[in-house]
């Protein structure tokens, strides 16, 4: 029980780090989201977007060896995958690429929702 939450945070951070190859170029998100970024608004946008997921994928891997940061750590990580589902869920129509981050941050809700049960266990044991 001592590791589980850890585990997940790291589990979660590293599936947070991984559209931080995007921020190389638009040739690395078409591959990332199956879509062509030749408008260098959405470009710009996406690779920004590739930096605050790394951030946030850094963040849970920092906070799974700091105890006193793994709240923030979880509910950033709920915050960023349930958005996610909510708006794939809401549009719907997404591509094959797209439908393998929503599994992706299906995989992460469930290890975020073991880990923040642990979490809460572990707090209220103190």
């Amino acid at each position: 029980m001592k590791y589980l939450v850890p585990v997940t945070l790291v589990v979660v951070g590293v599936i947070h780090l991984l559209p931080l190859v995007g921020v190389f170029g638009g040739e690395r998100l078409a591959v990332l989201y199956g879509i062509p970024f030749n408008e260098p608004n959405l470009e710009i946008l996406m690779r920004h977007r590739a930096v605050l997921f790394g951030l946030l994928g850094g963040f849970m891997l920092f906070a799974a060896f700091k105890p006193a940061w793994r709240t923030v750590a979880l509910i950033g990580g709920f915050v960023s995958v349930v958005s996610l589902l909510c708006l794939a869920w809401g549009v719907g129509g997404y591509n094959a690429q797209i439908g393998r981050v929503f599994a992706a941050d299906v995989v992460a809700l469930g290890f975020l929702v073991v880990g923040g049960a642990a979490h809460a266990v572990s707090r209220r044991s103190g």
